[in-house]
């Protein structure tokens, strides 16, 4: 049963390493998440995601935990995040923090002991350990020679972070590869479990869980082995909180949806139906945009085939759950890298109205751009899309009093860069877009999470797509050609972010509008 709230849920994800700095460290913190609470319910946002606050070396940006029950210094105490949770119910916020639960950091406690020659039967293979210093990994990245253990261990991504145990699916390595069911894989889940339960205690309303389908080792494509794994965690936890939500960084409605998760993320992959929306690009060795062809660029020649033969069956295997749209996120370019604004305008409509809960990333309701920047804490091309939050044009752009060379990451120096204050007073900003866009969707329930998608025209070589949401009747023409298509039955114009028209059963859309119509009963 998903949480009863998701219904009308609507996300804003928060970096908050750049968000706002309330102690003048250069760091965005906790506090400064509280103290914009009122701002982000004004976008039309109800719920909170927040990536990774744990106390981490930050090899990885937070993503390398060392301890999952601790609060990282730099951000704040356990009781600035209690206070954030309960500041955040009180103005109807919910509120999901980010879960890791593939790797730890090397650092963990967990490791360091998993590392010794001789280590505690507790955590001896709470990580995935070959059999001696000298073997290779069966194909899986690992890492030698660092610890005292006879051994090398598997790693997820970075050197800096091990595997943990969740067990194969099929077993190459019978000495050191143990089945899911194994004691130790069985305990691996428990440690999970115990963690999810610690922050929903202290007032979460559920996860993000980064890398939902990486847990159980040689698992094949079908994840018949992490979908287990899920299945027992989310069922076990939700005894204590029924209405906690778990959305997965997964994009395979078909599996994350069908083993507990609420959500999935229709996630930026190249060549997938968000990159065709939005990002669908090829650069030069520079950086520099060569070839754009995404749906929404104006100019382009990309129909909405692309987007539809990827997403429609993924969507159509999401059960009773949500298959979710961002704006963006930590792990890709803006959309504004590659998109003028009444593109990214009229691509916002579109995704925002789209069936699933919103998420949308912060600074992308301003359309903050993306900036070439020297990789900071592992993100590499990712820091660009990373850089503190722009509230207004006083220092540092009023994320922080800190000195300019103590900031996180540096702030946009360009002088028509977009600011919070400066799109409040501006009723055509992409601020004021945003909200009038939730807006809508707020005030009509057949625009809303559950409400189903169905394509009712689409072609390729064509830019219009027309679709129903629930009874109400869409269209959108992100091209420069007027397009035209016959309607059965009355309709009533409901919003049109552009121009169109409906006489004598003839929809007009013209170029660059997404059109919404209610029937007339």
């Amino acid at each position: 049963m998903a949480a009863s709230w998701l219904k009308d849920a609507v996300f804003y994800e928060i970096y908050p390493q750049s968000y706002c700095d309330t102690n003048g460290d250069g760091i965005g913190d906790i506090q400064g998440i509280i103290s914009k609470l009122d701002y982000i319910k004004s976008i039309g946002c109800n719920a909170l995601w927040i990536n990774p606050w744990y106390d981490s070396p930050f090899v990885d940006a937070g993503y390398d935990v060392r301890d999952f029950k601790a609060i990282a210094p730099r951000y704040g105490t356990m009781e600035d995040a209690v206070e954030l949770f309960k500041v955040a119910h009180e103005k109807g916020i919910h509120v999901l923090i980010d879960l890791v639960p593939g790797h730890t950091s090397e650092e963990h406690p967990w490791f360091v002991e998993s590392g010794k020659e001789h280590p505690c039967d507790e955590y001896a293979h709470r990580y995935i350990w070959t059999e001696n210093a000298f073997c290779r990994g069966d194909g899986m990245p690992f890492i030698g020679g660092e610890q005292p253990r006879d051994g090398t261990y598997i790693i997820n991504f970075f050197k800096c972070q091990p595997a943990l145990n969740y067990g194969y699916r099929e077993i190459h390595e019978p000495n050191w590869q143990m089945p899911i069911d194994a004691p130790a894989p069985l305990a691996t889940r428990e440690a999970l479990k115990d963690v999810m339960r610690f922050w929903m205690a202290k007032g979460a309303d559920g996860f993000r869980v980064d890398m939902a389908d990486s847990l159980v080792k040689n698992d094949g494509e079908e994840k018949l082995g992490t979908m287990e794994v899920w299945k027992d965690v989310t069922s076990d936890v939700r005894k204590d909180y029924p209405d906690m939500a778990l959305v997965s960084e997964w994009n395979n409605p078909g599996c994350a949806l069908n083993c507990g998760f609420d959500m999935d993320f229709c996630l930026d992959w190249y060549g997938n139906s968000y990159s065709h929306l939005v990002r669908y690009y090829q650069m030069d060795k520079d950086g520099n945009v060569t070839t754009e062809n995404s749906y929404f660029n104006h100019a382009s020649d990309n129909d909405p085939m692309g987007f539809l033969k990827d997403f429609l069956p993924k969507y159509e295997k999401r059960g009773e759950g949500l298959y979710c749209m961002i704006t963006g996120n930590h792990d890709c370019k803006r959309t504004s890298f590659n998109l003028c604004e009444e593109d990214r305008k009229l691509g916002f409509a579109f995704l925002l109205t789209m069936p699933g809960a919103p998420f949308i990333y912060y600074g992308d309701e301003i359309g903050m751009a993306y900036r070439w920047t020297p990789t900071k804490e592992g993100g590499y091309h990712r820091t660009g899309s990373r850089t503190p939050m722009q509230w207004d044009n006083s220092a540092n752009l009023g994320f922080s009093t800190a000195d300019t060379k103590d900031i996180y990451l540096p702030v946009d120096p360009n002088p028509g860069k977009a600011t919070v204050a400066a799109q409040e007073a501006d009723p055509d900003s992409m601020l004021n877009h945003v909200r009038k866009v939730l807006a809508l969707r707020k005030a009509h329930p057949d625009l809303g999470n559950y409400t189903p998608f169905e394509v009712l025209y689409a072609k390729e070589n064509d830019k219009l797509i027309v679709y129903k949401r629930g009874e109400y009747l869409l269209a959108v023409n992100p091209g420069m050609e007027t397009k035209t298509f016959e309607v059965e039955g009355k309709y009533e114009l409901v919003h049109s972010f552009g121009s169109a028209s409906l006489e004598a059963g003839v929809l007009t859309v013209n170029p660059r509008t997404l059109t919404i119509w209610k029937p007339v009963k």
